[in-house]
């Protein structure tokens, strides 16, 4: 069922824009070890996103008439007088163990995955609270493409060729279901434009992929904060940058209308990981993952009028007992808005 509403979703989306404008927001994420010089675990991530505007009469003209029933029933964000958003997404994500020069398959390490995915999230947010539910349809697996796009671009890059991907693991169809709030608890006005506020959030995802719950908070400081909730690498259920209608004014151009510093932290309680457990249905590679694992991350963002730049920099703890050292990668991404 989650599939097919998926693909509905896509296919009537996709068919619409020849008619009229779809959403107003797109996002290019993109994550990876290069940055900082490393080369193993999580090694890269890519996504792209289209956001709709956050609207109180939530009558997207682009979604089927059928899908707003489970869109109000959905929990949390049901509440028709707040303003809601949705968003579609496609992913892609490569894992890797640390020597990717061995053909072997080295067990103490984490297998090599890729993973391909489709995503629809729904957005509720009032002025100080935002709720999203994301659900994702995909692969893991050689139908993912990991290693002709992780090849690839070692070769872009002058890297050597991975040359372990005969060990990764096997075909599994992906379903998940994620859903994460973030509250502005505290905002405190510095004077002259400038801003401090604190933004946690709670969250848990559930499926063949991950099985987690999550939580955590986000520190920012700076020049005309933007009207959201914060910055997040590529992590599923945290669009943050659905389009929205910001308090401060956005004059033509590319001028520097805001910028902030932040500091985030998130912390996962891990009950299932396909990319450290193996395979769900069949016989593959597996480490003994851990249960306790946090992300810790510090950027820049700079809003250009219609354009916003972000970067980060990601320190995840170990996430398997035998894991060498923590995983460290830089994170970017880039907004416009039209």
């Amino acid at each position: 069922m989650t599939a097919l509403f998926l693909l509905v979703f896509g296919v009537e989306i996709v068919g619409a824009e020849e008619e009229q404008k779809l959403f107003d927001t797109f996002t290019l994420y993109w994550e990876n070890d290069a940055f900082t010089g490393t080369d193993r675990g999580y090694s890269s991530g890519l996504k792209l996103t289209w956001s709709t505007p956050y609207e109180t009469d939530f009558q997207e003209p682009n979604l089927p008439q059928w899908s707003y029933p489970l869109i109000n029933s959905l929990p949390f964000i049901k509440d028709k007088a707040t303003n809601r958003a949705v968003s579609l997404s496609v992913g892609h994500n490569i894992y890797t163990p640390e020597n990717t020069s061995r053909r072997d398959l080295i067990v103490e390490d984490r297998p090599y995955a890729g993973y391909l995915y489709f995503a629809t999230g729904f957005h509720s947010r009032t002025m100080n609270r935002k709720t999203s539910w994301e659900f994702q349809f995909g692969v893991v697996g050689p139908l993912a493409l990991g290693e002709e796009v992780q090849n690839i671009t070692h070769q872009l890059l002058s890297n050597n060729k991975a040359e372990g991907w005969d060990n990764q693991l096997k075909n599994e169809v992906a379903i998940e279901a994620i859903c994460e709030s973030q509250w502005r608890t505290w905002q405190k006005d510095c004077g002259s434009g400038y801003n401090f506020d604190l933004i946690p959030h709670l969250g848990f995802r559930v499926g063949n992929v991950n099985v987690y719950g999550n939580a955590g908070v986000e520190v920012r400081y700076g020049w005309k904060l933007p009207d959201d909730f914060g910055s997040c690498p590529i992590r599923a259920g945290c669009a943050t940058n659905s389009a929205f209608r910001d308090p401060f004014p956005r004059d033509n151009g590319f001028g520097i209308v805001g910028w902030h510093f932040f500091a985030a932290l998130d912390g996962r309680a891990v009950a299932h990981d396909i990319f450290l457990d193996g395979n769900t249905f069949k016989d593959s590679h597996s480490v003994d993952r851990r249960v306790w694992v946090a992300d810790f991350m510090a950027g820049y963002v700079l809003d250009l009028n219609q354009l916003r730049l972000t970067y980060s920099y990601v320190l995840r703890t170990k996430e398997f007992d035998a894991e060498r050292d923590y995983n460290i990668f830089g994170s970017l991404s880039a907004s416009w808005r039209f």
